[in-house]
């Protein structure tokens, strides 16, 4: 049965007052102001299909339920490609996350929600990105279902604010459109005026980022919660560009009451306590608008408005760049970089010898241009040498402003003149620093060998703990970085002085080296002595003697101070033969006694001591 909407008018009508004076409207917080979402250029236009979960026009404690699924139909043209689709539903409490489209579960992207200050009642905005869901799905009936908000309905409906609905907004693409800018500005703010204190209220939405060439079918979209038909107080929509004020209507959205529970896509006037309502501007815009305002007042109605779109038809390039690569040599001030230049999000063309400007920091260092015209999605390669001057620290960012003159303005008007610039950080590579290191001595092993441990050198001469330190016998080792010495704790040089080469690198790298000397230690004398062929101690042994010492003279003494040998580093150890011995030439066992002269400069004096023979 149809509802007597004359009855409900008037119901309203005395209602009303008392409804104010106990301040039943909530007064809503603004959740998320309004802002611009997403930028989409190209042959695109735009649509909206949705339904309402309500089965009338809310009042007073009516209706006592709500639908939980309603159903609509999408249907482009044959040529009609579909570039995004975004979900919304909207009803009172603090959001259903759980419904279903078309029987796919839909989760939100984002959940917005105002509460009502006087009331404390609580209205939510779910988004949700399904674009590829709508690409798939194509032309046809959408279903949302297992919306359930009648838990709710006797918490709300005493301010006759119980109500749901959804909306899809769907961008297109057809070759046959003109190049047009789409806007999509979305958030959830909401008017709360006060009839009864004679309080008017009052939204301002920001329109930024436009840029009209052409003012031919430009045109303005709205999502909207919550308008109620009846209600025909003072409600207007306005829109300003040009500092001129113009007042939006249509021919089912009267300019004192803009929303109305209408779809201006499809001329439904049942769509309860919801509106997707598209506006022409044509007449209030002119060629090269940049920005504007959508105004909003309500001296009894309360909305919610969540999301807006603008179609304009804006002919422009959109000049990006990216930059990577970069490469410089070892103590050089000169930078190799690869840059590209692309004209991806755009609606024209992006001319040849568009400027491109580079900056250490602040300072603007070289400035190149694009080399050929660049189409609508297309991209330039480039490569550019810089030179860093010596003013500039060896890190530092690197910019670059493409459409940049080189004194921070452009030559071409761009879609988004925002997003023109890329920067990246560049280290200069020099060789590194590094500590000096000291020579390191050893015993002599014999003819001037040692063995060395410089495994701690490898952190002694760094000046940053990040360098890596590896050591070579050569400098065209180091240099090449071949032949590392790997056993650095216990290093056999064959010959000494041997110098050592310390390759330190830090990408780029710096060689130095240390000395590795050796020094006479003091000899050890092992004074037993059994020549009795065991292959033990069958000589007079000292050790740290014999080719290291080359000079040295050993003589040999019996108790009473007769000499019996003489020794020598070509004359093969003692083994107790008596030279030019009367009798028998081999010594007894017994005590003798022994002179060595080193003859080495640090050694004046000869060492003098006992060996005993035991036969």
């Amino acid at each position: 049965m149809e509802p007597n909407f004359h009855k409900i008018n008037m119901l309203k009508k005395l209602l009303c007052l008392i409804f104010f004076l106990e301040i039943l409207i909530p007064t809503l917080t603004k959740a998320q102001d309004i802002s611009l979402f997403t930028q989409i250029n190209g042959r695109y236009d735009f649509t909206f299909i949705g339904n309402t979960m309500g089965p009338d026009e809310n009042s007073f404690q009516y209706p006592t339920f709500l639908y939980t699924q309603s159903s609509a139909t999408l249907n482009l043209g044959p040529n009609d490609r579909i570039e995004r689709a975004y979900l919304y539903w909207a009803g009172s409490g603090a959001g259903d996350t759980d419904v279903k489209l078309n029987g796919i579960d839909m989760t939100p992207d984002i959940l917005s929600t105002v509460v009502g200050t006087s009331s404390n009642l609580t209205y939510f905005s779910a988004f949700k990105d399904i674009t590829s869901f709508v690409q798939t799905t194509g032309n046809g009936i959408y279903t949302l279902s297992e919306f359930d908000l009648n838990s709710l309905v006797t918490s709300y409906y005493n301010n006759a604010t119980q109500f749901a609905g959804w909306a899809i907004l769907v961008v297109y693409e057809n070759p046959a459109l003109t190049l047009n800018q789409i806007n999509i500005y979305q958030g959830l703010e909401a008017l709360s005026p006060n009839p009864a204190l004679g309080i008017i209220d009052y939204m301002t939405i920001q329109l930024n980022n436009l840029y009209l060439i052409s003012n031919t079918g430009a045109k303005i979209g709205f999502i909207a919660w919550e308008g109620d038909r009846f209600i025909q107080e003072s409600e207007r929509l306005s829109f300003t560009a040009n500092s001129v004020t113009n007042v939006l209507s249509n021919p089912l959205n009267p300019s004192n009451n803009a929303f109305n529970g209408t779809n201006t896509e499809t001329n439904a006037t049942n769509l309860y306590n919801m509106d997707l309502d598209v506006y022409s501007i044509e007449n209030y815009i002119v060629p090269g608008t940049t920005s504007a305002t959508v105004s909003l007042q309500s001296a009894q109605d309360y909305v919610m408005l969540n999301t807006v779109v603008t179609k304009l038809n804006s002919q422009l390039p959109d000049a990006t760049i990216v930059l990577e690569n970069p490469s410089s040599t070892c103590n050089s001030r000169e930078v190799t970089i690869d840059f590209t230049v692309s004209n991806l999000n755009s609606t024209e063309v992006l001319q040849a010898n568009t400027p491109i400007t580079f900056y250490a920091g602040t300072q603007a260092i070289a400035t190149t241009y694009t080399q050929n015209i660049i189409p609508i999605g297309g991209s330039e390669n480039g490569t550019i040498t810089l030179t860093i001057p010596s003013t500039i620290p060896l890190t530092f960012t690197l910019i670059a402003n493409v459409d940049d003159t080189g004194n921070g303005t452009g030559i071409r008007p761009e879609l988004i003149e925002t997003n023109n610039s890329f920067q990246i950080e560049i280290e200069l590579i020099v060789s590194p620093t590094f500590n000096n290191l000291n020579s390191l001595i050893s015993c002599n092993l014999g003819l001037t060998r040692g063995v060395f441990d410089f495994s701690s050198y490898s952190e002694l001469v760094k000046t940053n703990s990040s360098h890596i330190v590896s050591f070579h016998e050569s400098y065209n080792d180091a240099v090449q970085n071949i032949n590392a010495i790997t056993n650095t704790s216990n290093y056999e040089a064959i010959t000494t002085p041997k110098e050592i080469f310390v390759r330190i690198d830090n990408g780029c790298f710096a060689v130095t080296s240390f000395l590795l000397l050796t020094e006479n230690c003091p000899p050890t004398v092992y004074n037993a002595v059994s020549p009795n062929n065991d292959y033990s101690n069958d000589t007079f042994f000292i050790d740290g003697l014999r080719d290291i010492f080359v000079n040295f003279e050993l003589l040999i003494y019996n108790r009473w101070g007769k000499h019996l040998w003489t020794g020598n580093n070509n004359k093969p150890d003692w083994d107790g033969y008596i030279e030019d011995g009367v009798g028998s030439t081999l010594a007894p066992a017994g005590t003798y006694y022994y002179i060595l002269y080193l003859n080495d400069p640090n050694y004046s004096e000869p060492l003098t001591g006992y060996l005993y023979i035991n036969r």
